[in-house]
């Protein structure tokens, strides 16, 4: 029994080389994959969040200049960049920090360090 969330069968291993997005998080690397931020951890894959911080916050910044993708561009699960689980929601990694739609706007939820 583990304490702590699990993903569900995962024939996939990650490492070096595997495809995914990885990231540096909490002192170890994880992956993006499919929405989720999988680290392999022993004989089972844990899911990660990007934790609510003073690096990664949760706040409107209306004033954020998107840089990335086109003026207009909506964030959604089919918008070509990868959801990032961050606190309670998803954000969507561009160009190495997170951005989360948000009233018209995105907001900016900080920087990532990708690995």
């Amino acid at each position: 029994m583990h304490d702590h969330p699990t993903h569900g069968s995962h024939a996939h291993q990650h490492g070096e080389g595997c495809g995914h997005t990885a990231i540096r998080h909490q002192g170890h690397t994880d992956y993006l994959h499919d929405g989720h931020l999988h680290h392999t951890h022993g004989d089972h894959t844990d899911e990660h969040v990007i934790a609510v911080d003073r690096s990664n916050r949760d706040e409107c910044t209306p004033s954020h200049a998107c840089g990335g993708h086109q003026q207009g561009h909506v964030h959604g699960p089919a918008c070509g960049h990868e959801g990032v689980p961050h606190g309670d929601h998803v954000d969507y990694l561009v160009g190495g920090h997170l951005h989360h739609p948000h009233g018209g706007h995105c907001d900016d939820h900080g920087k990532l360090e990708l690995a």
